[in-house]
């Protein structure tokens, strides 16, 4: 498969500055660009599938009735926490 370019874009001198300022030793202008747009790419996914599961939850809600306690909810939220960090070591 062919590989694709994306579109040049114009930006201020300054804004130009800041962004090599940032590279780490070794980066190249085009990696950082690269793994930006990856990054930005996989959160709007997230976002949109956050999204979705929201608006099925609200849905499924509205047409049930029924719904978990938010004390439940922070309950379980905490626990997912408190694992992965015993996990990490922290």
């Amino acid at each position: 498969m062919k590989t694709a370019v994306i579109p040049q874009i114009r930006v201020e001198p300054e804004l130009r500055a800041d962004l090599e300022s940032v590279l780490l030793r070794g980066e190249t202008l085009t990696e950082f660009v690269e793994t930006t747009v990856r990054n930005a790419i996989a959160y709007r996914r997230m976002q949109t599938e956050f999204h979705a599961r929201a608006q099925a939850a609200s849905e499924a809600y509205h047409r049930t009735g029924v719904s978990v306690p938010v004390d439940a909810v922070l309950d379980r939220l905490q626990s997912k926490l408190d694992a992965k960090r015993k996990k990490l070591g922290r």
